[in-house]
């Protein structure tokens, strides 16, 4: 019976594992991820008791660094006076995202609705009284703007939860299943309040290294929130068996291998509110970022992390106003567009036009003698402008002839005048779908 079940716990993985890679693969080939790769950009947002001290979220007391009754301590200074629903919503909308995540509940357990299971959460334990959700979450539909709910798998403040702290470890699984059966029963009451309440479009998931598939249950849990909303998406932090890929805070060097993918990161160095931490990134900084990641054909989730009082810090609002002016200015070449060119035939980003006939580039940088390269583009340039005023540029074809297919150098003259303050974006309409030129050497060798 032993070998039996020893047997079990090391094939049961596997077969999770599997089940996951199918489910991964007939959910991506369906239509449910096309808005989630057509967004772009999304407003991720950190808000609990941790902006009271402004101290690391859950992490803090976790790690030691304060104690556990200290941390909660802070449940009497979460207020939500100055929270205003319709101010986050517009200010999201303005700056040009599609979709937002809202921490529904961190490691700390504490939540923002006013959940039946459990006493930890801004309306039965906080000074707030208040359900924060749902507010927020009217304004964001009445926008029509997606909705993410971000989920703690593990509570280290609740009873029946394995671990509580780094270094105290409340009972082992395999030693008191029962336990165990009773802390997923709980997480899965909060999770179906939520799917009943609020319908997200997208489930996003954290804290799973804690924990296997198995022993989450996570295609059980899947099951559940997928009842009745098939095309619900879940990001990759259930042990892998998620529709997109989650890299955080540092900008993928090379194309992640998911087909789905979406940077989040700091619009400084914390998730939730510090008000030491002023090492906030200009709105310069943060367009980077975005580029880069549209650039390679993936989303960013840019985080911002509200007061204990529900007003947004200052510097993170006008962040927000400026990037969504440019994204407003440009939206033509950022929404339902897919990754760019190779660095090989442009010395920058860009990205295509869903039927790949027109190419968008971006220019950070004022150019020496105004113009531009492009290499080994071998369809024919109908036009090319400045995205945003139109202005028409002029071109100019070298090492180029007649009788050899390779495509030349086409240089591209970018007047000052037209210079963005942040990034310049230039079109061009091809003449036909791109074809970029792929031959290892590009000299002329035949005559």
């Amino acid at each position: 019976m032993k070998i039996k079940i020893f047997l079990l716990l090391i094939v049961s993985p596997f077969l999770i594992q599997s089940q996951g890679i199918e489910e991964i693969s007939s959910s991506n080939s369906n239509d449910k991820m096309l808005w989630f790769e057509e967004a772009k950009l999304g407003i991720f947002i950190h808000w609990g008791i941790y902006s009271v001290n402004g101290i690391s979220e859950s992490w803090s007391f976790y790690n030691g660094y304060i104690s556990h009754h200290d941390y909660m301590k802070q449940l009497k200074g979460f207020t939500a006076n100055n929270f205003d629903p319709k101010k986050w919503s517009n200010l999201i909308e303005e700056s040009g995202a599609k979709y937002t995540v809202i921490t529904t509940k961190h490691h700390d357990g504490f939540a923002l609705w006013d959940s039946k299971y459990g006493n930890l959460n801004s309306y039965k334990s906080s000074t707030s009284k208040k359900d924060l959700l749902s507010p927020f979450i009217r304004e964001i539909r009445s926008k029509g703007i997606k909705l993410g709910l971000y989920y703690s798998l593990p509570d280290w403040s609740y009873k029946d939860y394995t671990h509580h702290t780094n270094k105290i470890k409340r009972y082992n699984i395999q030693e008191n299943p029962k336990r165990w059966n009773r802390f997923l029963k709980y997480r899965d009451g909060q999770l179906k309040e939520l799917k009943t309440r609020y319908n997200p479009d997208l489930w996003w998931f954290d804290g799973d290294w804690e924990h296997n598939a198995v022993e989450w249950k996570i295609i059980e849990l899947k099951n559940i929130l997928k009842k009745n909303s098939p095309n619900v998406i879940f990001n990759s932090r259930l042990n892998g068996l998620g529709d997109y890929e989650t890299p955080e805070i540092g900008i993928p060097v090379f194309r992640p291998n998911a087909k789905y993918w979406e940077l989040c990161v700091t619009i400084n160095d914390s998730w939730g509110y510090q008000q030491n931490d002023n090492n906030y990134k200009t709105p310069m900084q943060v367009i980077d970022l975005f580029v880069d990641s549209l650039s390679k054909g993936g989303n960013l989730l840019l985080n911002i992390s509200p007061k204990e009082d529900g007003s947004i810090p200052e510097k993170q609002v006008e962040v927000l106003k400026e990037l969504g002016k440019w994204t407003k200015k440009h939206s033509s070449a950022i929404y339902k567009t897919e990754r760019g060119i190779p660095y090989e035939h442009f010395y920058g980003p860009s990205t295509l036009s869903k039927d790949k006939k027109t190419l968008f580039l971006y220019v950070r940088d004022l150019p020496k003698d105004n113009n531009i390269i492009l290499k080994g583009v071998s369809t024919k340039i109908n036009r090319a402008y400045i995205v945003g005023n139109g202005t028409v540029l002029n071109q100019q074809v070298l090492c180029k002839v007649y009788w050899n297919k390779y495509p030349g150098i086409t240089y591209i003259e970018v007047p000052k005048q037209t210079i963005d303050k942040y990034y310049t974006v230039i079109a061009l309409v091809l003449d036909d779908t791109i074809n970029l030129y792929k031959e290892k050497v590009g000299a002329i060798e035949n005559n």
